[in-house]
């Protein structure tokens, strides 16, 4: 569940880089420091911990920063939220960043599943076909999932479109079992 909070700084600063023609590479830099963050445990730990002082966090912020070449807003920003004790939720901010991103370049994520590697011409087909249907451009996630059997599962926003031999098979399951 993202917080209202969160929102409104992800709005704020999406109005930011959409004033200033910027809004991928902030999104970028964000999620480069999220993704840092969020994959070393106990600097997110240090980070979302109120027994730190706010000094320390910002000093740690600041040193992680210079490794990275981030544009001054991102970095202003970043500091703005150790500063305002909301650090902690950047993963979802950077997820509303993401949304309103989307919303606004018209794109969808779509995760597909399916039993076996497909072929490079047959990703294009789909996300051809999921662009046509859905009338956004499609930035397709591929995954392997053996226990599918056969098939494809489509996954897009919160609507998931099974079509995998596994489903079809439960599904007869289900209906010869209400048939006894």
């Amino acid at each position: 569940m993202i917080s209202n909070i969160s929102r409104r700084y992800a709005r704020a600063f999406f109005e930011i880089a959409t004033e200033q023609k910027q809004i991928e590479q902030y999104y970028n830099e964000l999620d480069q420091f999220a993704s840092i963050i969020s994959q070393n445990k106990s600097l997110s730990d240090f980070l979302a911990n109120p027994v730190f002082e706010q000094v320390s966090k910002k000093g740690v912020v600041e040193s992680l920063i210079a490794k990275l070449k981030l544009s001054a807003m991102t970095v202003s920003f970043l500091k703005l939220l150790v500063d305002k004790k909301r650090i902690d939720v950047l993963n979802d901010i950077v997820t509303c960043y993401r949304q309103l991103m989307d919303e606004t370049l018209k794109r969808v994520s779509v995760n597909v599943k399916t039993a076996f590697a497909l072929s490079d011409e047959l990703r294009s087909s789909i996300s051809l076909s999921l662009e046509k249907a859905i009338g956004k451009k499609v930035e397709m996630t591929v995954e392997e999932d053996p226990t599918l059997l056969g098939g494809v599962v489509i996954g897009v926003g919160d609507t998931l479109y099974d079509g995998s031999i596994k489903n079809q098979l439960n599904n007869m399951r289900n209906l010869l079992g209400e048939a006894r």
